[in-house]
């Protein structure tokens, strides 16, 4: 399990375990918050496709899904 602090997540680097579409590294390019300012999920970019996808934050703490890093 990855330990993941998520006010630092914004612009990380990830890699899908296991890519789907072509779709293999991605960038976090933006935090929401709730209205206590907590995170709560993560707008996820595809780096080849440019498509986004939001996710709750706790997602890329899963190994078998979600790889820190570039790889």
């Amino acid at each position: 399990m990855n330990a993941i602090n998520p006010e630092k997540l914004h612009h990380s680097k990830w890699t899908a375990a296991k890519p789907r579409n072509k779709e293999k590294h991605f960038l976090v390019t933006a935090l929401e918050r709730d209205e206590e300012e907590n995170v709560v999920a993560v707008v996820l970019e595809a780096v080849y496709t440019r498509r986004e996808t939001t996710l709750p934050w706790q997602d890329l703490k899963d190994d078998a899904t979600w790889l820190m890093g570039w790889r």
